[in-house]
């Protein structure tokens, strides 16, 4: 019997507080809080209690999940904070704006996240939606706009500490619906965040529910963004209303939209509590499916047997594996990623023994400006070693599983790092992208973008 459990969640405020933590020196602890005033820390205690073995510290791949390492910032970045924090008369404003110059050195705005996907009724942004693929349309709940926990490696950190700037929501006007209503192409609406099941089982429907209407017919698919169903499943067991949170599932499912529950596990031991497995089984049991996905994140899951486990495991449970991402280039990039030829390999290492059925799986994919570029291989054609890439979507459908090829190169880490094979100048989707740019947002607009920002973009969530 799995008893209800009260969440309370840690922030940097209660670092010293947390008994666990206590194990760690002072300077230890000294050194979280440094990188936890850059970049956003919170983690609740399901996540301390039963996900982290505090006997494995520092390389508990859950405990580098969620708790900043020193080496997240470079030694100048981290001295530079450190120095601020040790000052007898620093003041919140001082720290304040020492943490805002750290942060923008560490690419908080890859390629105008606000920039590009936002669509427009009357010529006025539609707030808190994305639209960069045809069938498919993201919208960020105003009241989905944060977690249960914070991913050390969140593409979205900047959202998270207040650099309001590139926050993205939309609040529960109907502004959002007049637009997907005229949208007869799109089939599929995905909610995103932060997380939207951070939200009540009643906000959430305040959202949802409009979208089971007869002048809603074309959109078939709802998804759903989280990350809940492993760090605070009793949000589907125990919790005041996760009852009418199942029943708003089981409301859209026979309804006949498909209902899909994207859900971000980063390592098999997320899949292995009763609470989590209990959480898929009362979620399945409404008739929504759950997919899963997570980007290849050094000291976290860069082991091919990791994901062979994990992707074994969630077969097992009911859960479809769905995409296995490369790390984005923001944030604490340079301790988390892994260069592109390296996630290939885990990533065919991992799935070439597990069963047809595990193989769903798609990747190493990087969510990039044209598109969703996958490493599909390296081979030799021709004599020149080269990367094979596909879209997996396109802004233009047309590119989607169009072979292309890139220079191999063992540095690169994203789309923006590869330069074409075979004496090619760009890549084929290139003077049609620069006219998709252009048409959207102007000549003078695309002048002001150089070569490296045009290509690299974080404005997606992980499904689309």
């Amino acid at each position: 019997m799995i008893k209800p459990r009260k969440m309370k969640f840690y922030g940097l405020k209660d670092i010293d507080d947390i008994p666990q933590l206590k194990l760690l020196t002072d300077e230890e602890r000294f050194s979280i809080k440094v990188v936890s005033n850059v970049l956003p820390f919170r983690v609740n205690n399901y996540v301390v209690e039963d996900l982290i073995d505090w006997n494995n510290i520092p390389d508990d791949p859950i405990y580098q999940l969620t708790f900043m390492q020193k080496e997240m910032l470079t030694d100048a970045q981290f001295n530079k904070m450190a120095d601020v924090l040790k000052k007898s008369d620093a003041s919140p404003e001082e720290v304040k704006q020492t943490a805002e110059q750290i942060r923008l050195e560490l690419n908080p705005h890859p390629a105008g996240q606000r920039l590009y996907n936002v669509p427009k009724i009357d010529d006025e942004p539609v707030p808190g939606v994305q639209h960069k693929y045809r069938e498919t349309v993201l919208v960020f709940p105003s009241s989905g706009q944060t977690c249960h926990a914070y991913c050390t490696f969140c593409f979205r950190w900047a959202q998270f500490v207040g650099m309001t700037d590139l926050k993205f929501a939309t609040d529960e006007s109907k502004r959002f619906q007049e637009y997907l209503q005229n949208q007869t192409d799109v089939t599929d609406v995905l909610f995103t965040g932060g997380d939207p099941m951070i939200m009540s089982a009643k906000n959430l429907a305040v959202y949802i529910e409009p979208l089971l209407e007869p002048e809603f017919d074309h959109i078939q698919n709802i998804r759903i963004g989280t990350k809940s169903v492993a760090y605070w499943p009793y949000k589907f067991v125990t919790d005041r209303d996760s009852d009418d949170t199942l029943r708003l599932f089981e409301k859209i499912v026979k309804s006949g939209k498909h209902l899909a529950i994207m859900g971000h596990y980063n390592h098999w031991i997320e899949l292995s509590t009763d609470i989590a497995q209990e959480a898929i089984s009362k979620i399945r049991d409404t008739g929504a499916q759950i997919r899963t996905q997570s980007p290849l994140i050094k000291h976290v899951n860069n082991d091919p047997a990791i994901w062979a486990r994990m992707w074994k495991d969630q077969l097992s449970l009911g859960l479809i594996p769905y995409y296995f991402f490369v790390e984005r280039n923001t944030g604490a990039e340079d301790y988390f990623s892994i260069p592109l030829y390296r996630a290939y390999e885990i990533y065919r290492e991992a799935i070439r023994g597990l069963s047809g059925l595990c193989r769903t799986v798609r990747g190493p994919s990087m969510s990039a400006l044209p598109g969703k570029v996958a490493v599909e291989g390296i081979a030799e054609i021709k004599g020149e070693k080269v990367f094979v890439l596909t879209m997996l979507q396109g802004r233009n459908p047309d590119w989607v599983k169009r072979p292309f090829f890139a220079k191999y190169d063992e540095n690169a880490k994203w789309l923006n790092d590869l330069k074409p094979a075979f004496g090619e100048e760009k890549f084929f989707y290139k003077d049609e992208l620069d006219m998709i740019i252009k048409a959207k947002h102007g000549q003078m607009f695309f002048d002001v973008l150089s070569e490296e920002n045009f290509i690299t973009e974080a404005s997606e969530d992980w499904d689309g």
